[in-house]
């Protein structure tokens, strides 16, 4: 090692990498300055990088212009240092290289750093606004550093698990017809072609389809999606998923494949063994049972119905709701009344107010007997019966909503997270879901339409294709999301291959065949030259990657994420164009009032 060591001059080790078996092996190391320790006659340096830190000493034996140049140094300043790795004096628990550090005897100083806008701990107290700002500083953070490298774990074991079950990596293009799938789309105007834009696509929805007519027969990508939609914690403008196609498959076909996959990646790279086949649910059970398409299965609380209970009782609310065809609902908090306080509960009445609630009834048992704000309304007995639907006990609260069905399951999905919250009983672990049979359209009360709840190349389950014109309502569609922990990672569906069913399906999207050639026409012609079986799914491996680090959002897996109103503080965009380059697109941008 000294001998390549002399002729290269280079990094022999990663900082963090180095072990007692390195002891007196002469090495070159790279890294930043985390911190800089003058003891008079000693001074020592944490230099870190990318694999974590490893101390370097100087002291009597070094030599003088090597120990002057180290007193000089301050906190992210590049090094290159060379030494000899020797056992610490004192060992540091709190590093992986704890027990062994670098006797330097040649230094250099490759950049010098200005005191940086905060420090770079795992601890700061910075504001995420500034980290962003800065976010080539942020990311040296160890933990950024981690979570960077888990997520290029799962990209890299990705493409080794679909390329042994034979899938073939192709791209699509990145600039696309505009075709609606559900979100606004980020528009790029041409140059060449005044007047007309491409879009960027929201999947490869359409390409991965025609792939399949391709006779390519397994497709998969790490494809960059875009949807001009508002962000939250678990959603950015530009993301990337796992994008995935088979052909002469089924829905099961494509389940097991894709079970294989989490399996094997929890394995890997946690040591976490998912059961097979993972558990399964249908649309109707979640929303019926947790109020959600997504439901956190870390912990019960499921919701119940009390219709038939309170039915008869003069409560103003639960009388108006089960008149006008909806429900009486609930949920119990066990061991929550301490924590529901009345206050509490003043709170949760206007976050339901802000979900579109009328208001919230409450039970609370603190004391020998339950009580409730809207006990004048009971009859003697009545109290006790609820409790005794919703098998309460003492200590407990319970939370009822009363209104229209879909409106009571989405207001009490809400409450059972904000509960289960501020009553700490999220569990550990990983809790995994099939969601299968998604409904096929969906009531708009305000139109008195029904409305498509998916792209328009969706298959209905065969029994309900009879259905289709008849009674909306009944019409569920081959269609599957994988849900772990509260957050949806994957959705995908069986395509329709059939022109005349993809024709209807068109049709019912309110389409005039003049639109559905004119967005859709290259697909649909593709369609009658032979069309496999085929479907897919799309996996988002931010959100893998964010669960996975146990991080709270997407902008901790993401190296240069956006903010709340989609720009990035880092570097200021979106930016205003040049005027030379809008007068060549042939656009001009309205005035701002």
């Amino acid at each position: 090692m000294a001998e390549l060591f002399e002729k290269t001059d280079k990094r022999t080790h990663y900082c963090g990498e180095l072990t007692e078996e390195d002891i007196g092996s002469r090495v070159c190391v790279c890294g930043w300055v985390q911190k800089q320790r003058d003891l008079g006659s000693l001074i020592f340096i944490d230099l870190r990088d990318r694999t974590g830190i490893i101390q370097l000493s100087f002291d009597e034996a070094t030599p003088k212009d090597v120990f002057d140049k180290a007193f000089g140094v301050r906190s992210e300043y590049v090094l290159s240092a060379k030494g000899t790795v020797r056992k610490r004096s004192s060992v540091n628990k709190n590093i992986k290289t704890g027990d062994i550090e670098i006797a330097v005897d040649e230094f250099k100083i490759l950049s010098a750093a200005q005191t940086t806008p905060f420090e770079i701990t795992d601890n700061t107290t910075a504001k995420e606004d500034l980290r962003l700002k800065y976010r080539y500083l942020d990311l040296r953070r160890p933990s950024l550093q981690k979570n960077l490298l888990m997520r290029h774990k799962i990209a890299e074991l990705a493409r080794e698990y679909f390329y042994e079950n034979g899938f073939l990596e192709i791209e699509t293009p990145m600039m696309i017809k505009p075709t609606p799938e559900g979100a606004r789309d980020y528009l790029v105007p041409s140059r060449l072609h005044h007047g007309k834009t491409y879009a960027l696509p929201q999947s490869p929805q359409i390409y991965k389809q025609l792939l399949m007519l391709a006779g390519c027969d397994r497709y998969i990508q790490l494809a960059r999606c875009f949807r001009d939609e508002d962000l939250r914690a678990d959603r950015q403008p530009e993301f990337t998923q796992i994008d995935l196609e088979m052909s002469f498959v089924d829905q099961e076909d494509i389940m097991e494949v894709i079970e294989g996959f989490f399996s094997r990646l929890f394995s890997e790279l946690l040591g976490v063994e998912i059961r097979l086949p993972i558990n399964r649910m249908t649309f109707r059970e979640a929303m019926e049972s947790y109020g959600s398409d997504k439901p956190d299965l870390r912990y019960e609380m499921k919701i119940q119905n009390i219709s038939d209970t309170v039915r008869g009782i003069a409560f103003p609310p639960f009388v108006s709701a089960l008149e006008n065809g909806g429900s009486v609902r609930a949920i119990v908090a066990e061991n929550g009344a301490a924590t529901f306080s009345r206050k509490e509960m003043d709170k949760l009445t206007e976050t339901v107010k802000g979900l579109g609630g009328k208001g919230l009834a409450y039970i609370r048992w603190v004391e020998d007997q339950p009580s409730c704000p809207f006990s004048k309304f009971l009859a003697e007995g009545e109290l006790d019966k609820i409790t005794s639907a919703l098998n309460m006990k003492k200590g407990d609260a319970a939370f009822i909503v009363a209104d229209k069905d879909k409106l009571v399951l989405s207001i009490l999905g809400q409450l059972r997270i904000i509960a289960a919250k501020q009553l700490n009983i999220i569990g550990e672990g990983y809790k995994f879901t099939w969601i299968t049979e998604m409904p096929f359209f969906e009531y708009d009360e305000e139109t008195g339409a029904w409305l498509a709840m998916h792209h328009p190349f969706t298959m209905p389950l065969d029994e309900c294709l009879p259905y289709i014109d008849t009674d909306k309502e009944k019409v569920r569609a081959k269609a599957y999301d994988l849900v772990l922990n509260g957050t949806e990672l994957l959705s995908g569906s069986i395509r329709i291959t059939d022109c005349e069913l993809q024709q209807k399906m068109f049709e019912l999207l309110g389409l005039t065949d003049e639109e559905i050639d004119a967005k859709f026409g290259f697909l649909v012609d593709g369609y009658k030259y032979g069309a496999p079986p085929h479907g897919g799914a799309g996996i988002g491996i931010d959100r893998i990657a964010m669960i996975m680090c146990g991080a709270d959002s997407l902008r901790d897996v993401v190296a240069f994420p956006k903010v709340q109103n989609a720009s990035e503080l880092m570097s200021g965009c979106p930016a205003k164009p040049d005027e030379q380059a809008l007068a060549d697109l042939a656009v001009k941008f309205t005035e701002e009032e």
